[in-house]
């Protein structure tokens, strides 16, 4: 039985097709989001990865932004309840999860059994986001792959206390200027998303054991500056970015087994 879960972010669509609930059959992740053709090259990627057909899957789930636009789905769900269910999944002892995404930053907070019991939200500013990291990386002349490896060359990270992107912008070019190193400017940029995402988690409450989920999971830089800032280990898995999709996937699974069972 295959089930397909299939997140449609601002940035990129991912998908998880998952056979009988337990084992991810395949995955797949596109730089194309909500408004592109990003979520069917998504979908046919996955089914190629698995070698499987569209008409092999029973049932779709579509979370993210783009979830309403997305007519190849039989439902919809929230992110945030796809990212605690996919979260719970890979890691079951997980209570905080911090999620940041290409334009907005969640922290949740999950129960013994993965339900999201309270959460909160920036989506208002760029600053502490993905996009931010994106935007800093272009003024570097840098990709964005390659800040969290000239981060960990850093032994006094640069100060950027500018809560815009416009204004951290302006800062970062004027520390340039002034000759501020490199590595210590790419930390600093690092720890400026840490320390946007830590005050959230601590407007939740910060309960062990801690992740962090979404693109901006996979750049160790933030994931250290993360730790250093709440003062936790935080867990990382190479689905990070995956799991929304993970969940909704979860989801179109109990939906299929609820079907079944009405049948009956």
């Amino acid at each position: 039985m295959y089930t397909l879960g299939i997140d449609i972010g601002s940035a990129t669509s991912k998908c998880i097709l998952l056979r009988d609930g337990k084992k991810i059959a395949g995955s797949s992740v596109v730089a194309a989001g909500t408004g592109t053709d990003g979520p069917e090259q998504a979908l046919k990627m996955v089914l190629e990865a698995a070698g499987a057909d569209r008409k092999d899957i029973l049932y779709v789930i579509a979370t993210g932004y783009g979830r309403k636009k997305f007519q190849g789905a039989d439902g919809e769900m929230s992110e945030l309840s796809c990212h605690a269910r996919g979260v719970h999944f890979v890691f079951p002892d997980v209570r905080t999860v911090i999620d940041i995404g290409g334009q907005d930053a969640k922290v949740l907070a999950l129960n013994e059994k993965g339900r999201m019991m309270n959460f909160a939200m920036n989506d208002k500013c760029a600053a502490g986001t993905g996009r931010f990291l994106e935007v800093m990386a272009g003024i570097l002349k840098m990709d964005i792959s390659e800040l969290e490896r000239e981060a960990e060359k850093s032994a006094d990270p640069a100060s950027i206390s500018s809560t815009c992107t416009v204004f951290a912008e302006s800062e970062v070019i004027s520390q340039l200027s002034a000759g501020t190193a490199l590595p210590d400017l790419v930390a600093g940029i690092c720890q400026s998303v840490a320390v946007r995402a830590a005050a959230l988690a601590r407007r939740v409450g910060v309960r062990e054991a801690v992740c962090m989920s979404g693109g901006v999971a996979k750049n160790a830089g933030v994931r250290t500056a993360m730790e250093k800032e709440l003062g936790v280990k935080i867990l990382f898995s190479d689905m990070a970015q995956l799991m929304g999709a993970l969940g909704a996937s979860l989801y179109a699974y109990d939906a299929v087994r609820d079907r079944e069972t009405s049948v009956q």
